[in-house]
């Protein structure tokens, strides 16, 4: 054996045993022990592993050097000289005591000053040769320049490496009990050691393919780039080692979701639910309006898939307004007909109560019984339900998250309806699954997904889209006002009142439990009554009035007995009155995007030109954009790629989405074009290699388990 290939032969044996050490308990790394341990578990580090992922969130240069005489007041400078002095000193009034560190170069002095902390003494020695970094300011007491709390560095021997200044540093996010500087010592004591034990998971040819470096070069990069990288790129995440850890992100995000798309569509068995289409024909000859093409088409697409043996994942996106709901009846009129029930699960009782309302009354003239099933329902209320669901007489269960508690046993369910899937999360779409014999599951949003939104959190599912909206729409006009408008925008009101039509006024309701809400709705609507609209029929509905009520109240809304119906968010879906041609929206401002479009979505749905007014009280720079943006779009669609760039991926998706392995890196904005690539490799070898059982494939298997780590199941990988 050569020397090379011995030396080989020694690296590649390291690298196994520090692969095998990787997973070990932060505690026993250098410098950490179990106190420390504790913190950093605050962090998600648990182990060696996790420490070599936990990845700055952005950089400072610290390398770019100036002479003490040369730095200027206010900006962040970095400095190297010697130390002429290390000394304590306490302050007259407070006692307070100050360590000052003296430090010159052939230019002049500057002092570091660190309040409280007398024990930094010990590290310093005259002579000894430091670099410091901070935002230097004239002393005030003396002719002196000072840094308060510098980052420091003491070099002990020329050309060593510094950690903490000198350089481009990390900057880390820390917690209470353990600083930046002692996660980024730690930090880097291990990707000095432990990086080469990261195990390349990559198949063969994509580093040259996509020109991304090795996994350990990559994470060494990310932790301690070089200091000629320019920190603009450091800034985007564009370094080609930032490209490579979004790519693996993406890639095994995308390889779990593909496995879970083959995994139904070729391994489980559903249900093929065929019938005579008698109870959709007459569903469909009592509207008292045609369907659209979109309509037909997309029902033509859910009827063929639950057709089908294997078990239907469809996703239908469509603007307020399109008309899903229909398409939703449609397959539950298929499910009945093939002997089966269905339940849609909506994210709030008051959305749910919507939903029951509406369908409750064509499907009872069908023949078919339909079941609510709320938290807030009485116990007799809840065991009828109850009942009625498991011995099969309820044709289509209406619910929350109540559906898939356990005690909930459906007789025959078929299919499942998922109601503004953006609130819910894959874990919960897959209890409701359970319920049932690998049910046809139908996922509706009339919040339009973002297409690269679609291609992560929805990227398991067949996709249908109602792109036009039913016709004689006219288009919204949207209006801004303030408090110093108020009275022209009653005065727009007052006009279409006097032209026969009707109109809403809504006020925010956050949480369906907040009563100062609940209250200005009441007090809106009687101060409405007596003070503005004195000669027009006020009605007032929310969200803790019970179903029956607020049905009286939309009845008499629909039926012109009510001309003004004061709201709260209970009316944002479900609610269609052609007659209602003017909303008022009180706190604008404090109305997501998607929430105002829910709510403008309510007008509009005639012939007659329709407005939706905006009073809002108070802006922030985010709630104003947001304001603007409605003013500018109409398209759900717009709507709905401006809220994600304005709230960002996480918040947009929400805290329910976590059934999907978080992404740390990657941002399915910025990093657009990596998602899609990933996309691409990622179901290619699904399609090709769907155990991921070929030759060289082991690692990649490895990784996407111990990403996917409880939702396995969801998978299909063991």
């Amino acid at each position: 054996m050569t020397n090379t290939s011995s030396h080989e032969h020694e690296t590649r044996i390291r690298n196994t045993a520090l692969a095998h050490d990787l997973s070990q308990p932060i505690q026993y790394a250098k410098g950490v022990g179990p106190r420390r341990a504790q913190l950093l578990s605050k962090l998600g580090i648990n182990t060696i592993k996790d420490a070599l992922y936990y990845f700055p969130y952005r950089y400072e240069d610290r390398g770019n050097f100036k002479k003490i005489a040369h730095v200027t007041y206010g900006s962040y400078e970095t400095v190297t000289g010697e130390v002429i002095s290390a000394e304590v000193a306490t302050t007259r009034r407070r006692r307070m005591q100050i360590f000052e560190l003296a430090v010159r170069d052939e230019t002049g002095v500057i002092t570091g000053l660190w309040f409280n902390q007398p024990f930094m003494k010990k590290n310093f020695s005259a002579g000894q040769r430091v670099i410091m970094s901070g935002v230097p300011k004239p002393d005030g007491y003396s002719s002196r320049i000072v840094i308060d709390n510098p980052e420091y560095e003491v070099i002990v021997e020329d050309g060593e490496e510094t950690v903490h200044t000198g350089r481009v540093v990390p900057i880390y996010k820390a917690s209470a009990g353990i600083s930046v500087r002692q996660i980024r010592s730690i930090i880097k004591g291990l990707v000095d050691h432990y990086a080469d034990g990261l195990i390349e998971f990559l198949p063969a040819g994509f580093h040259e393919k996509f020109k991304i470096p090795a996994l350990s070069d990559a994470v060494r990069e990310a932790h301690f780039p070089e200091r000629e990288k320019d920190m603009a790129l450091l800034a985007a995440r564009a370094t080609r080692a930032h490209k490579r850890l979004i790519f693996d992100e993406f890639f095994v995000l995308e390889l779990g979701l593909a496995l879970m798309k083959h995994g139904r569509v070729v391994a489980e068995r559903g249900i093929a639910m065929k019938g005579d289409n008698s109870l959709k024909g007459r569903y469909f000859t009592s509207l008292p309006f045609a369907l659209t093409a979109p309509q037909r088409k997309v029902i033509a697409e859910i009827g063929a898939d639950m057709e089908k043996p294997s078990p239907m994942s469809r996703l239908l996106q469509g603007d307020v307004g399109c008309g899903k709901t229909v398409v939703a009846v449609a397959a539950m009129l298929q499910a009945a007909e093939a002997g089966y029930q269905s339940a849609i699960m909506a994210p709030t009782e008051i959305l749910a109560e919507q939903h029951y309302i509406n369908i409750k009354r064509p499907l009872n003239a069908l023949g078919l019984e339909v079941a609510l099933l709320t938290s807030s329902l009485k116990k007799k209320e809840k065991d009828v339900a109850l009942a009625a669901i498991s011995e099969g007489t309820a044709a289509v269960a209406v619910g929350t998250h109540s559906l898939i508690q356990e005690g909930v046993v459906f007789a025959k369910l078929g299919l499942a309806v998922i109601d503004e899937q953006h609130r819910f999360g894959v874990m919960q779409r897959a209890v409701m699954k359970d319920k049932g014999e690998n049910p046809d599951v139908l996922v509706m949003t009339a919040t339009p997904i973002p297409r690269t939104l679609a291609l992560t959190v929805y990227g398991d599912l067949d996709v249908s889209v109602i792109d036009s909206m039913p016709e004689g729409r006219t288009k919204v006009i949207t209006k801004l006002f303030d408090e110093a408008t108020r009275g022209e925008a009653y005065r727009l009101m007052k006009r279409e009142l006097a032209q026969g039509r009707q109109g809403y006024v809504v006020f925010p309701l956050v949480e369906e439990s907040e009563k100062s809400d609940l209250k200005a709705a009441k007090e809106g609507a009687e101060k409405l009554k007596a003070e503005v609209f004195t000669e027009h029929r006020v009605g007032l509905i929310h969200g803790r009035m019970k179903p029956a009520e607020k049905e009286q109240v939309m009845d008499e809304f629909r039926a012109g007995k009510i001309d003004i119906l004061v709201a709260t968010t209970v009316v944002e879906v479900g609610v269609d009155v052609p007659n209602a041609t003017v909303m008022v929206v009180e706190h604008a401002e404090r109305f997501g995007l998607a929430q105002l479009h829910q709510l403008r979505g309510r007008v509009g749905r005639s012939s007659h030109q329709s407005y939706c007014v905006l009073l809002a009280s108070a802006y922030t720079p985010v709630s104003r954009e947001r304001l603007t943006a409605m003013l500018k779009s109409a398209s759900g669609f717009d709507i709905a790629e401006e809220d994600l760039r304005l709230r960002g991926p996480g918040e947009f998706m929400g805290t329910r989405q976590s059934g999907l392995p978080e992404l740390t890196l990657g941002n399915i904005i910025r990093d657009t074009k990596i998602l899609e690539a990933a996309r691409k490799e990622a179901f290619g070898i699904i399609d090709t290699d769907p155990e991921l059982s070929s030759p060289g494939m082991k690692p990649l298997r490895e990784a996407v388990k111990e990403k996917w780590r409880e939702k396995l199941k969801l998978i299909g990988v063991s």
